[in-house]
């Protein structure tokens, strides 16, 4: 099966990047401890706007994305995340074709 990646953003509502940061941190310990089918799951802060988060993440096959997609971890997060978020989270699925650093 074909890798897959995601490049998610989530956009704070103003002054509550703090928060979000934390859920995000358990979010990502979460995907560390229970999910062996995602390769790389990096959450990123802007620097010039410290309320927009980036995503990248790369699963093994599109079944382990689809796990990560309705497991519980997100779940969770997404449920904490209530009343943090401006917007729902912008979402581009993508398949890899080329890098450095990453199991490709």
């Amino acid at each position: 099966m074909a890798q897959v990646t995601t490049v998610a953003k989530l956009t704070a509502v103003e002054g509550k990047g703090d928060q979000l940061q934390t859920v995000i941190g358990d979010l990502v310990r979460a995907v560390q401890a229970n999910e062996p089918g995602t390769l790389v799951y990096a959450a990123n802060r802007e620097t010039e706007n410290p309320d927009v988060f980036w995503f990248f993440e790369l699963y093994e096959s599109t079944d382990a994305a689809a796990a990560h997609s309705t497991g519980t971890a997100l779940a969770e997060a997404g449920g904490r995340m209530r009343g943090l978020l401006m917007e729902r989270p912008e979402i581009h699925r993508l398949v890899p074709v080329a890098g450095k650093g990453i199991p490709l």
